[in-house]
């Protein structure tokens, strides 16, 4: 995740620079359940309505709950499908809680309505994110429900009538950029804590749709959106925060953004981007799926590193027998192509791996989505470093 927000918090209130820092352990988004009860264009675990098979049951989740902790995860992310589909979610919720973890639910929001508003209530998570992809019209249609909209918006509404921590989660494709303004607008109408955008990434239906994601100009207008907004939120001491993910080239953007607006801070913003380092997945960020599967993030569904049923959490996540774990957690990682010429890949570590995977069959190709110029990475169409050996299946190394 890039926080865009307390990057820009940086421009009037410097910090010290430090080492890059991984927290103590990875934060999990947990897939409880692969029900849904929309269909959305870009879901990354092609859920339905109808109950998936052999999903995990309350005491198997309770007993890698319990794993987890021993293995110092910070937070768990309690996702679907639709996780308040699941007739034991909210026993999870409390349990997880007493446990000490920080938990967050992700919700397409329209089951957040007057019957569930007390438990989820009750709960008391730490913060609960509704997808909207659009107003209205565009976002019925990319959720496949004439109505979803007015439902998300009736549960964004009750959370923050509640005291709730809520935010907006925002999925970017050259369907929906164009409401991305007024959706912007309409975050800070209803007062929501939280925005977040998430560029299209190449998994479940997502990478059916890649056909329709947001060409790079489209990319850069909706950065400097979120670049201006940000700053126009500090500036009027609005505690509201803006924060991105899955396309770390958004840090190289905003080096380049703060070099042209701020040139006097661009250093210092360029020191603190280091240290936050970029993608994170297989490192920082994990998941495990609704059959105890676990994944380097939520978009590596086609990859499976083992199963919490058949081997602990703790024992999977830090194995490097498997040749793509290897590759995500090596530092720096060795990527081919643009990346690994770009004279800021201390920034963003290589951008998104599964996008590359999904365009070309090789983890450790270029991330096709990077929408930065070649000038602007410095990187020369002849370079020899520019040329990537056959991607063969189970290596590491594919970097000439």
């Amino acid at each position: 995740m890039f926080r865009v927000t307390q990057l820009m918090k940086e421009l009037f209130e410097p910090t010290p620079v430090g080492p890059k820092r991984n927290p103590p352990g990875p934060v999990v988004i947990w897939n409880l359940i692969r029900r849904c009860n929309l269909r959305c264009k870009h879901c990354y675990t092609i859920s339905a309505d109808y109950d998936f098979p052999d999903e995990l049951s309350t005491g198997e989740v309770f007993s890698v709950m319990d794993d987890l902790k021993g293995f110092r995860v910070p937070v768990l992310i309690l996702s679907g499908g639709e996780p308040l589909l699941r007739p034991d979610i909210f026993e999870i919720s409390h349990h997880a809680k007493e446990m000490g973890f920080y938990v967050g639910l992700s919700s397409n929001g329209t089951l957040i309505d007057d019957s569930t508003i007390d438990q989820i209530t009750a709960v008391n998570y730490d913060y609960v994110g509704i997808s909207m992809d659009g107003l209205r019209e565009t976002h019925d249609h990319f959720r496949g429900r004439e109505g979803a909209f007015d439902d998300s918006l009736k549960g964004v509404r009750l959370c923050r009538e509640r005291g709730l921590k809520v935010g907006l989660r925002f999925s970017i494709t050259a369907q929906t950029a164009a409401d991305l303004p007024e959706l912007l607008k309409l975050a800070e109408q209803e007062d929501v804590s939280k925005f977040y955008l998430s560029h299209l990434n190449y998994g479940g239906r997502g990478n059916k749709n890649r056909g329709e994601d947001a060409h790079h100009t489209m990319t850069r207008e909706a950065m400097d959106l979120l670049f201006e907004t940000a700053l126009r939120y500090i500036q009027n001491g609005q505690d509201k925060e803006i924060v991105t993910g899955n396309n770390d080239a958004d840090g190289v953007y905003l080096y380049h953004w703060v070099q042209k607006h701020f040139p006097d801070k661009a250093e210092h913003i360029r020191a603190k981007l280091v240290q936050w380092g970029g993608n994170a997945s297989g490192v920082n960020i994990a998941n495990i799926d609704n059959v105890g599967e676990v994944h380097p993030d939520t978009f590596w569904w086609h990859y499976k590193l083992g199963n919490v049923r058949n081997r602990p959490f703790s024992e999977i996540w830090p194995d490097t027998s498997d040749p793509v774990m290897a590759g995500l957690k090596a530092y720096p990682r060795q990527i081919g192509g643009r990346c690994g010429k770009c004279s800021h890949f201390d920034i963003c570590g290589g951008n998104t791996r599964v996008r590359a995977m999904q365009l070309t069959g090789d983890p450790w190709a270029e991330d096709p989505a990077c929408y930065l110029e070649d000038h602007e990475i410095g990187v020369n169409d002849d370079d020899e470093r520019l040329k990537v050996t056959p991607y063969r299946k189970g290596s590491y190394a594919t970097v000439a």
